[in-house]
């Protein structure tokens, strides 16, 4: 019999293992979208507005792309299968009103996959903007704050911002390997390896339904069909903590989560975004981690920083997953995860 443990002590390969130094340098994982294709998206968008299509019910067929389609289809397979994550830059929203951004941007993400909720109130686009609110809530979550975001993952297949507006300072976004950070701890502290497969706690910050628990219950890294993937959020780990029957952390779950953070904040594992208005950014949560400093904003109301956000269940992987099933699980489907080495 297979020893499972040394199965999972082996390094990760493929396209999804990479060092942000080693792609500064590289286009290949920015598509700077020419006038052409920005007029494919503005003519889509006339076609939803004069069929008077809902946003929530635009597909991909209501939002005809007839060239920036196959760039899309190129970029679902990087996501699925590749790297992990594309910036797209830049769609020229100040031309937009906000409805108009968050219609092309919905007609993009059709192209890539299926939108699903993002919280408990079955947002299906949502609204990254500083509301005030401080984390130290546990019903707040980190898009709802300036506050720095450490590198993490959301809870769906896909993560999908449109820049609409910038902060004043601050907000530096930056990516980085989770197959990567995953063989830095194999090869660093192997002693802790197995506690990335153990199950751990994630609080659900008052985003469970009634009859739910407020936590979930997940390895921080788990495998499928061949295919890896971390989830992993400090914040809520350890918020999780406050509820009395969650276990208790050891020091070494300390040690790990602490190295995990080191790594991939580290210049020798991150790679830097330079996310400016108009800039599309899609990260595949399997298999890449994002961070976001903290950040200043402007005083006036129109001038304060706003993205759109999407969460998007991939159309390759086969099957499908539910709004519920994400919120309700935050846990891994391996679509478009990492490898191992054989």
């Amino acid at each position: 019999m297979t020893d499972v443990r040394n199965v999972l002590r082996r390094p990760c390969t493929g396209p999804a293992v990479w060092k942000g130094p080693d792609l500064i340098d590289s286009g290949e994982w920015v598509l700077r979208l020419s006038p052409a294709q920005i007029d494919e998206l503005e003519a889509a968008l006339r076609a939803v507005r004069e069929r008077s299509v809902p946003l929530l019910k635009v597909t991909a067929g209501d939002f005809p792309l007839p060239t920036l389609a196959g760039e899309l289809a190129r970029i679902a397979d990087v996501l699925e299968n590749g790297r992990g994550f594309v910036l797209v830059k830049r769609i020229p929203v100040e031309r937009y009103s906000q409805a108009a951004a968050s219609t092309i941007f919905w007609g993009v993400g059709r192209h890539l996959g299926m939108p699903v909720s993002q919280n408990a109130s079955g947002h299906m686009l949502g609204h990254a903007r500083d509301t005030g609110r401080s984390l130290a809530d546990p019903g707040t979550r980190g898009y709802q704050t300036r506050a720095r975001l450490p590198f993490h993952t959301d809870g769906s297949d896909v993560l999908g911002l449109l820049c609409l507006r910038a902060a004043r300072s601050g907000a530096r976004t930056a990516v980085v390997s989770s197959a990567a950070v995953h063989n830095a701890v194999l090869a660093r502290r192997p002693d802790l390896v197995d506690r990335l497969y153990r199950t751990h706690f994630l609080d659900r910050r008052e985003e469970q339904a009634p009859d739910e628990l407020p936590y979930t219950a997940v390895p921080l890294v788990s495998w499928s069909r061949g295919r890896g993937s971390m989830r992993y959020n400090r914040c809520y780990l350890e918020s999780a903590q406050r509820f009395p029957d969650v276990p208790r952390l050891d020091p070494a779950d300390v040690e790990l989560f602490d190295l995990v953070d080191a790594l991939a904040a580290s210049s020798e594992f991150r790679l830097d975004v330079d996310f400016e208005v108009g800039d599309l950014l899609f990260v595949n949560n399997h298999t890449v981690l994002h961070s976001r400093t903290e950040y200043e904003d402007f005083t006036e109301p129109d001038l304060k920083r706003h993205l759109l956000r999407l969460w998007l269940a991939l159309r390759q992987g086969g099957g499908g997953v539910s709004p519920r099933d994400v919120i309700a699980t935050q846990s891994s489907a391996c679509l478009g995860g990492f490898r191992h080495h054989r």
